[in-house]
């Protein structure tokens, strides 16, 4: 499976982004489909997650702020940002995975080349 993100850039505090992530390759359906972010100096952590079956994970520092929807007839994933912190600031990475936890970057085979979002105060 191969990846493509995009969407990332700059925004101010309580802005949006919308984060595209396409992919080409094996049955896309079959996957999980993640979400994940790096800050400088930080480890990457799980953002979301959304199943082939249609159920949605979601790191609770998120929750109520993005949304991960996907669309099987296109092979894309897409991760909705609202109401944008500070702390968003962070390269995103799509990734896909059949296996493990969903919140487990290790259980993610394929990743994209990560986008960079910004939030300004």
């Amino acid at each position: 499976v191969q990846l493509q993100a995009s969407g990332g850039g700059l925004v101010q505090a309580g802005g949006s982004l919308r984060l595209s992530c396409a992919a080409s390759g094996r049955t896309f359906s079959g996957y999980v489909m993640g979400w994940f972010r790096q800050a400088p100096g930080k480890e990457r952590e799980f953002v979301a997650a959304a199943s082939g079956i249609i159920t949605y994970e979601y790191a609770d520092s998120v929750k109520g702020r993005f949304t991960i929807s996907r669309d099987n007839a296109k092979n894309t994933v897409y991760l909705q940002m609202n109401s944008l912190k500070p702390e968003d600031t962070a390269v995103y990475y799509c990734a896909a995975s059949n296996r493990g936890s969903v919140y487990s970057r290790r259980s993610y085979d394929y990743w994209g080349q990560g986008t960079q979002v910004t939030v300004s105060s």
